[in-house]
């Protein structure tokens, strides 16, 4: 079995990339629990992008840097799965917008609620001033034009 010290060892971006496995890894169980076991790669994208409002596959593909007809199959599976829908728009009844789901509402709250709680384990393990510096280091190493993208834009709350 390798030990902490053994970790440390490692590469650092191999470090990142164990990091990063281990959290989804989590996060997946943890919404599996839930009844969300049948979450794709991408969905969780797609779920804070329309926990800010209801949007356009065109708005949708911008936000997160896809094609729109990359956005029309990530909608396409996520509707027959039924995490969103397609509504008619209110000022303009040609224009479908795409709204979550009961179902998505209940996905989005999910990982939140795991990403807040993930947080807290660190923080009463580690402290606050260490996971204070974390997010700093990963917010540099991000970069702040990476982080402001409207992509990751919607990844924020």
């Amino acid at each position: 079995m390798t030990g902490m010290t053994d970790l440390g060892k490692l590469d650092f971006g191999i470090l990142l990339l164990l990091a990063e496995q281990e959290f989804v890894r989590g996060l997946r169980a943890s919404t599996a629990e839930q009844g969300f076991t049948d979450q794709g790669r991408s969905d969780g994208f797609v779920l804070r992008t329309l926990g800010e409002g209801p949007t356009t596959i065109s708005a949708m593909a911008e936000r997160l840097e896809i094609t729109k007809q990359g956005a029309s199959q990530l909608a396409d599976d996520m509707e027959r799965r039924g995490y969103v829908e397609r509504r008619p728009d209110p000022s303009d009844a040609r224009v479908r917008l795409l709204h979550l789901t009961d179902r998505g509402e209940a996905a989005l709250k999910a990982a939140r609620k795991y990403h807040q709680a993930y947080e807290r384990r660190l923080r009463t393990r580690f402290g606050d001033q260490a996971v204070d510096g974390l997010r700093d280091v990963l917010a540099a190493m991000a970069g702040e034009a990476e982080v402001i993208t409207p992509h990751f834009r919607a990844l924020m709350f």
